[in-house]
This record gives C-alpha cells, structure tokens and sequence, in this order.
C-alpha cells in the first residue's frame, strides 16, 4: 500500500521555525517528483514548493520564496520542508504529495499521491 505520511508540524511564535518531514512507503519514490502544499480553513489547497526527483530543480510560491526549502534524501524516501521567519498567514495543513514523472510541478493535479497532512499554526 502507498502511504506518504507527514510529520513536524505544531504550534510556533510567529519568526519561529520548523521542519516539516515526509516519509513514503509502498513503492520506489526516488525517481518522483514530489510536492508540499497547503490549506487554510475555508480557502483552497495551494502550492508550496516542489522538486524534482534528484533535487537539482525546485520552485516556490512567491509569498514562502526566502523562507522555505525543500529537499529530499531518496535514501531516505523522504522530502523535508524547511520553514523558517514563519508568519501567522502560514497556518495551514501542510499535505506532501507524490508525482510518478521526476519533474517537479506546482499544480496539484499533475500529483497521484497525497498524504494526510500536518497542522502547522503559527500564532502572533
């Protein structure tokens, strides 16, 4: 069964930090492409970053650009999320997602797999 499950979240002060870790399991996630994205309430689910299978190509949503990173360890069949200077508008679930083509995508539907999520508040 293909499981993609998401630690790290919690509560932070706002210019506080935390790093958010997925994990997969099932399959070989090392050629994916793979995602974070997020979802406040009553809003829809937006992109966060994305990278590719070897990590040499990463993209960014404008308002996290500077202060989130991405990266893998396909060791590890894990991708992390960096968030540093984390502002209140932050607050969200944070979902990880996994593409079976190695390039990186910012849309959600180019992604098959998707994990549950992690709940990330950032108060002021």
């Amino acid at each position: 069964q293909v499981q993609l499950v998401e630690s790290g979240g919690g509560l932070v002060q706002a210019g506080g930090s935390l790093r958010l870790a997925c994990v997969a399991s099932g399959r070989t996630f090392s050629g994916d492409g793979m995602g974070w994205f997020r979802q406040a309430p009553g809003k829809e689910r937006q992109f966060v970053a994305t990278i590719n299978w070897n990590g040499v190509s990463t993209s960014y949503a404008d308002s996290v650009k500077g202060r989130f990173t991405i990266s893998r360890d396909n060791a590890k069949n894990t991708v992390y999320l960096q968030m540093n200077s984390l502002k209140p508008e932050d607050t969200a679930v944070y979902f990880c997602a996994a593409r079976p083509i190695g390039v990186a995508s910012t849309k959600s539907i180019a992604y098959e797999y998707w994990g549950q999520g992690t709940q990330v508040t950032v108060s002021s």
